[in-house]
């Protein structure tokens, strides 16, 4: 008996669950990995610039295992700094004050209408085993503090940009009853 094809991609990625922080596969492997916060090393003295890219090569060096490094865009919500702002404004008096922050709405504003988003960086691997799965991203979260990078386990939230930016284009996924 031939196997009936899906006309839907979601169908063909084999995740099964999303829990933990971890991307459950079909198979039971497991994708998770570190967020590494960025940093911005070009306003640095070059002396300290050269200093975290040899320690970057140094931690990568060290990872004996294979790993993807993943960047992410994920849109900036500022509505709430935009509610907060006119809030202020409603309640300033003064008027060079509320120039001031009419000037800042504006600047928010602009931010909004660009589709400004944040670059994520990730660096994720696959695993089977909870154990190995923990101690490797305890090893990554010292190589990297080592580096003078912070990071910190995947959430189950970035796992879904993740997925988002690479299955939807960066459109968030909102599941739903579907009319016909």
């Amino acid at each position: 008996m031939a196997k009936m094809k899906s006309k839907y991609t979601s169908d063909e990625i084999p995740v099964k669950n999303i829990v933990n922080g971890m991307i459950v596969l079909d198979n039971n492997q497991k994708v998770t990995g570190v967020k590494i916060e960025p940093r911005n090393i070009f306003i640095m003295e070059q002396e300290l610039q050269n200093l975290i890219i040899t320690n970057l090569k140094d931690v990568y060096n060290m990872i004996d295992y294979e790993f993807w490094i993943v960047v992410a865009d994920r849109p900036v919500d500022i509505n709430l700094y935009l509610s907060q702002l006119q809030l202020l404004y409603n309640s300033v008096s003064d008027v060079k004050k509320r120039q001031l922050i009419i000037s800042d709405i504006n600047k928010a504003n602009m931010f909004v209408t660009n589709n400004v988003v944040d670059t994520e960086y990730y660096l994720l691997f696959k695993h089977g085993d909870n154990e190995v799965i923990q101690k490797r991203i305890k090893n990554l979260i010292t190589y990297f503090a080592n580096a003078g990078l912070m990071t910190r386990q995947t959430t189950n939230d970035d796992l879904r940009v993740i997925l988002d930016n690479f299955l939807n284009g960066g459109q968030t996924t909102t599941l739903g009853t579907v009319m016909s």
